[in-house]
């Protein structure tokens, strides 16, 4: 009997919450083969499934969302079961956008960088992104003082890691005083704060006594502007993400900064990516990060999930 392939698509538009059972629907198929390639193309399956915040946007109207009954797009450490491609021979452990699925064929692959042992520790496609707009953006200094939100989530942990390679001072945010103990005790931050805190403004401006340097954004919202209040003069904000607001993406009236006079005031560079911007930069970028982590210079943090299909 053939092999089934089982991949989850796009249903609905959540208004909100994503609600499980309608936002996305199961569905099976005939699973492609080594028959159905093409020159350059490979075939693969599924070993870990990457699951960001950001896919959250994918569904709204991020600059490339998933189409209503389309498979839902993602990267994903997967395994090559048959290649026509210079890139990937049988049994190469991978790193593809093939989406939520367990086979697919793809056009192109990225290799496990050398000298990585464990793939679950493999920056895929965001974390790489993330790594390139602190570079980029950024441009932590010795000496500085770089101001991390949601910094125990995979972006924030290697952008605040990254500038502590660089030799700057980091100051990570988070929401409960469990996720700042692994910031300080197992990443190396500087200093942790609980944004749930009530003395949180007051412990903010002890964290900063001369002010931000770089502030790399992950949540937007109140955090931001807190952020914006502890500002030095010509600082860079690195706009990476907002997930105070993912859930009101389909809102009017989000609001905005409001405090410009001291972005003006303060000659604050702000500046938003996505992770189209630095694609072609993307290999250099992976193998840096490999050889970070190889060395124990960057520590990866992770949440696995055994998935199961209907």
């Amino acid at each position: 009997m053939a092999r089934k392939n089982h991949n989850f698509h796009l249903a609905e538009r959540p208004q909100g919450l994503i609600v499980p059972g309608r936002t996305f629907n199961f569905v099976e198929t005939d699973a492609p083969t080594a028959d159905d390639l093409k020159d350059g193309q490979v075939l693969v399956e599924t070993i870990w499934l990457s699951l960001d915040q950001s896919m959250r946007c994918w569904l709204a109207s991020y600059a490339k969302p998933t189409a209503i009954g389309e498979k839902m797009n993602g990267a994903a450490i997967a395994r090559v079961l048959a290649s026509k491609s210079s890139k990937a021979k049988g049994s190469d452990l991978v790193i593809s956008i093939s989406g939520w699925t367990e086979l697919a064929i793809v056009n192109e692959v990225a290799p496990v960088p050398e000298g990585v042992f464990e793939p679950i520790d493999l920056p895929e496609g965001t974390i790489t992104r993330d790594a390139l707009g602190a570079a980029h953006i950024g441009q932590p200094k010795a000496g500085e003082t770089v101001v991390v939100s949601a910094a125990a989530s995979a972006t924030g942990s290697v952008a605040g890691q990254i500038a502590k390679i660089r030799g700057a001072r980091v100051v990570g945010i988070m929401g409960s005083d469990e996720k700042c103990e692994v910031l300080t005790k197992k990443l190396g931050f500087g200093v942790a704060l609980n944004y749930k805190s009530a003395n949180f403004d007051e412990e903010l401006a002890r964290a900063t006594p001369d002010n931000i340097n770089v502030y790399f954004d992950n949540m937007g919202g109140t955090i931001l502007e807190k952020a914006i209040d502890r500002a030095t003069l010509h600082p860079r904000f690195v706009l990476c993400g907002c997930i105070s607001e993912y859930n009101k993406l389909d809102q009017p009236n989000l609001g905005g900064i409001r405090s410009m006079f001291d972005v003006i005031a303060k000659r604050i560079r702000m500046e938003g990516f996505i992770l189209w911007d630095y694609t072609p930069e993307f290999p250099k970028a992976k193998q840096q990060l490999g050889q970070w982590i190889a060395k124990d210079k960057l520590k990866s943090l992770e949440t696995v999930v055994k998935g199961e299909f209907p």
